[in-house]
């Protein structure tokens, strides 16, 4: 049976997709009785819908939102360069509407996914019961249709939320958000214990109790946000059950984010990424100036655009070893002969954390503003030779963050302080300096240190308070950019998607 394309789908084949955890290849026809009778089987039927977190860092339009909308990242036009119709202004000044490309990135994203993991649900459940590997991947595969509906929740609000394929609905109206709060919550508890017991350091690409109690944090921590009612305590207590698992900060701040951080013990859920076989994972393109192919001997010209605001990079002190991160300054080739940009009349090329404008037309601003001004982001290693895509393995669940978060909860529930050991732990690692006492804005302000440009900005500063502040060249307060319109094109498929979220 097909469903038909009133989501706004693109389409629901089930192609086979790399995973690099699961290495098996995919069949287009699997609706045979036998199917699936074993391990082997279910992880066919299952790795389309797996190998869907591919597009966390470009296409699925997930990271865009989550950053350039935020007090950290923007992507400043220069020149005639980063234009793209506004459609980074538009980000950056909260002013995106119901055709904006990201916003219609992350809807496919996620509801392009949807029928993929419902059809895998229904074929698994044929064989769960008579063997235990395939309830496995069952649970494995229910978990990760959980995680992409908290992704929709936390982006979209009310949305539409198919649980079958065989009869699914054709034109399903919006379920409030706090129901499918409620029912993924109820998913993930139900199938915690058919998971996996993860191996700190093994495998993070791939779903286990881990993955589970982290994702139950993460809903946890933004209950008030999606229901209206705090869940501190349970956040706390799924924090602690992940920590049971044998996770661990590295000795360093640069060690989840190596080219090899697949043995990193503080990555929890990772995409698997690959500069070959699975592919996506080209930040280090849209931030590195021109010249930084030299930097880094790199086999292609990165394409100088992706920034920090200068306020953010204020925030860290000097002696912070996560600012190795931050490339600022005179830039050098890998030899450490300093780089000159001959398209700037020669000039040399110095990053510096001011950028005079979101909007740089060359009759207004000097080469040198337009294509040096900016901190950019280097957090993710780049090897000798690097090329459009990275193979670093990109986190989306490390320890550091979950220790943040319990300690925000305990600050919430019992006052200033409540969380410094945890807070002076992550801070102690990358000699920053250590205090006490932190209130929710000190915590708010090292999350963003610790968890620069990791995707967790937006929400950061929503449950927070923030995302509606001003800041440098965004004055746009209103509190209905907090969500994100269901686009046009989902709406024109099926007029059950109205009402619009408030302000679109």
């Amino acid at each position: 049976m097909k469903l038909k394309n009133k989501l706004g789908i693109l389409g629901i084949s089930l192609l086979a997709f790399a995973c690099t955890d699961l290495e098996t290849t995919n069949s287009d026809y699997l609706l045979a009785d036998q199917y699936p009778e074993n391990q082997e089987q279910a992880i066919r039927v299952a790795n389309p819908v797996f190998a869907r977190t591919q597009g966390h860092a470009d296409w699925g339009g997930w990271w865009f939102l989550q950053e350039i909308t935020s007090d950290e990242a923007t992507a400043p036009t220069r020149g005639g360069d980063w234009d793209d119709g506004g459609k980074w202004r538009a980000l950056h000044q909260h002013s995106w509407g119901v055709s904006t490309e990201a916003v219609e990135q992350m809807y496919r994203f996620v509801y392009e996914t949807m029928p993929r993991a419902n059809r895998a649900i229904e074929l698994l459940e044929l064989g769960a019961e008579a063997d235990p590997e395939v309830q496995k991947v069952l649970s494995q595969t229910i978990v990760a249709r959980a995680y992409f509906y908290y992704l929709a929740i936390d982006n979209f609000g009310d949305v539409p939320f198919p649980r079958t394929f065989t009869g699914a609905d054709e034109f399903p109206s919006r379920t409030p958000r706090a129901d499918v709060f409620n029912t993924i919550v109820q998913d993930i508890k139900d199938n915690i214990e058919f998971l996996p017991t993860p191996v700190a350091g093994v495998s993070a690409s791939s779903i286990n109790k881990g993955t589970a109690y982290a994702l139950l944090a993460k809903l946890y921590l933004n209950a008030e946000v999606y229901t209206g009612t705090p869940m501190w305590q349970e956040t706390i207590d799924a924090c602690d059950m992940l920590m049971t698992y044998g996770y661990a900060l590295d000795g360093s701040p640069k060690t989840p984010f190596l080219s090899d951080n697949a043995s990193s013990k503080e990555n929890i859920y990772t995409v698997p990424y690959d500069e070959d076989t699975f592919t996506g994972f080209n930040l280090h393109m849209r931030t590195l100036n021109y010249q930084n192919q030299l930097t880094f001997g790199m086999g292609i010209q990165p394409w100088n655009g992706f920034a920090t605001l200068e306020a953010f990079y204020n925030t860290f002190t000097s002696n912070d070893t996560r600012k190795y991160a931050l490339l600022e300054g005179q830039q050098y080739d890998i030899n450490g002969v300093a780089l000159t940009d001959a398209d700037a009349e020669g000039a040399n090329v110095v990053l510096t954390p001011n950028i005079p404008a979101l909007l740089m037309p060359t009759n207004a601003f000097s080469k040198q503003q337009i294509r040096m001004s900016g901190v950019r982001v280097v957090k993710w290693e780049i090897p000798v030779g690097a090329r459009e895509n990275l193979s670093t393995d990109l986190p989306l669940f490390r320890l550091a963050d979950f220790m943040l978060m319990k300690a925000e909860a305990q600050v919430r529930l019992n006052g200033a302080g409540a969380g410094d050991a945890l807070i002076n732990e992550i801070k102690g690692r990358s000699n920053a300096p250590l205090t006490g006492g932190y209130n929710l804005d000190e915590i708010l302000a090292e999350r963003g240190r610790e968890m620069m440009w990791e995707g967790h900005r937006r929400q950061d500063l929503i449950r927070f308070g923030k995302f509606n502040n001003t800041w440098w060249e965004k004055t746009n307060t209103d509190t209905n950019r907090k969500l994100f319109p269901i686009p046009q094109f989902a709406i024109n498929a099926n007029s059950n998607l109205l009402p619009q979220n408030p302000g679109y």
